[in-house]
């Protein structure tokens, strides 16, 4: 059971930030801006992704800790480098990645205030906290931590690959506010998750007792529920090359589905400034078929062996310790694998920004706004999160969107979140007659050494937009 822990936990950190994008949030001539917030103020009337390539994102971070902290050549004792990490980090840092890839993109105006868009998109997300407790008991073992307790709580993650079918429908209220809806479907290729585990490992002096020191396991209760991997499991003599065959074959029509839905608003209190508001993934999977589950759970105390050596004639067999204390410790620790259909939240992100804008100039073309000004400096903040098994992750961000021309706009953006405290950002769009690229990278700093970065964003698409005169 712990191997196959082990092997999933493994999986789970080496495939992998948060999810939100803060470099296009409310950039209102990029229909990707629809779906961080389906209320987003938008400037055109109708818009064809390329395929595959109309997004393609790509993040991934680790609070508390870099490769380079572990692969430095600064200090040779690789172990006291691994030593001074764990020690450094705590149980609520983690490990993160997000990927996302536009399969189909595409939207048009509906009637005088209405905007409809659909579309498809692929997207793996993992996260895993440091098992601290466990990871210091593996590496460093019991021996200078008599009397501590340690937790199996620590060890906590969640990886998912997932299809989302989605439609949504942008709608203005009045000249004020606009409002949007985008319905999901999800049909999920893998799953694994183990959160909410429970236990406590200690071992403690007892001078008045058979030995120096008794261990304990208390109230253990680890679960690990799987989707999709069973089948990739049991297909025996399966290379890596086909395990990613057999995913990839499940990318449209995947073996379990879920719902999920986003809601947004933006509101402009005056000409120049205005506030909006979105949440995401509000949903849930539903994981019936090609579902595994791993459960061990029970509590248990030994004071280890007391071995006897009696004498023995040519007829008798030694007592059998190490079996007995086998059979002892799994009949109090069990070891269960069972397929039992679970549920799963998907993490819900949610942001809120306000906006200021300077430098007027009309936008003939903008049908949403009524023909109103625009201005080429814009100024806003954004607080931007998700949900996660431990509690929320977060993020501040402060940015500059300068619109150069029709054709040419850019933003810089400086960040805080749990990452690092000095994140800075760059986007550029650019449109040809109606194609339109853009880039957008997260973390410019620690480009010049990724090695020692504790986080990395890109960004980047292309696709055809339109506005109706």
């Amino acid at each position: 059971m712990w191997k196959k822990a082990l092997i999933l936990f493994v999986f789970s950190t080496f495939l992998a930030n948060a999810q939100n994008r803060p470099l296009l949030y409310n950039v209102d001539d990029l229909p990707q801006s629809l779906l961080q917030n389906p209320g987003a103020r938008i400037d055109f009337t109708k818009h064809i992704g390329m395929p595959f390539l109309s997004q393609i994102h790509l993040s991934a971070g680790s609070t508390g800790v870099t490769a380079y902290d572990i692969f430095s050549d600064e200090n040779n004792n690789v172990n006291q480098r691994v030593r001074d990490v764990m020690n450094s980090i705590t149980n609520r840092d983690y490990f993160s990645v997000n990927q996302q890839i536009e399969v189909l993109s595409l939207g048009w105006k509906v009637g005088n205030k209405g905007y409809f868009s659909t579309g498809i998109y692929q997207e793996l997300d993992v996260f895993a906290y440091f098992p601290k407790d466990p990871a210091i008991l593996a590496f460093e073992g019991n021996a200078d931590y008599i009397g501590r307790d340690f937790k199996f709580s620590d060890a906590s993650f969640t990886g998912e690959i997932l299809t989302v079918y989605h439609a949504g429908l942008n709608y203005k209220v009045d000249a004020k506010l606009t409002v949007g809806g985008r319905f999901k479907l999800y049909s999920g290729i893998f799953n694994v998750e183990s959160t909410g585990n429970e236990g406590i490992f200690r071992t403690i002096e007892t001078p008045g007792g058979p030995n120096f020191y008794r261990h304990e396991v208390s109230e253990l209760n680890v679960r690990i529920n799987t989707s999709g991997y069973a089948s990739l499991k049991d297909e025996e003599g399966m290379t890596v090359d086909q395990a990613v065959s057999e995913l990839l074959s499940r990318s449209f029509f995947g073996q379990n589905v879920g719902l999920g839905l986003d809601l947004g608003f933006n509101y402009r209190v005056t000409d120049q400034f205005s506030v909006n508001g979105s949440i995401q993934d509000l949903g849930l999977m539903f994981h019936q078929k090609d579902v595994e589950n791993y459960n061990y759970y029970g509590s248990f105390q030994t004071s280890g062996l007391e071995p006897l050596f009696p004498e023995l004639d040519d007829n008798e067999q030694a007592i059998p310790y190490w079996e007995i204390f086998e059979e002892r410790l799994d009949r109090s620790l069990q070891d269960e694998t069972t397929e039992n259909a679970y549920t799963t939240w998907r993490p819900l992100k949610y942001n809120a920004s306000f906006q200021f804008g300077t430098g007027k100039s009309i936008l003939p073309c903008d049908y949403l706004l009524s023909k109103k000004p625009r201005f080429m400096n814009l100024f806003g903040m954004i607080i931007s999160g998700a949900n996660r098994p431990k509690g929320p992750t977060y993020g501040v961000t402060a940015y500059w969107d300068r619109k150069v021309t029709d054709n040419l706009r850019f933003r810089l953006a400086y960040a805080v979140d749990e990452y690092t405290l000095t994140k800075l950002g760059f986007m550029v769009s650019s449109r040809f007659k109606n194609f339109n690229i853009y880039l957008a990278a997260n973390d410019i700093i620690g480009y010049t050494n990724l090695a020692n970065a504790n986080s990395a964003s890109l960004q980047l698409g292309m696709q055809f937009i339109f506005k109706d005169l």
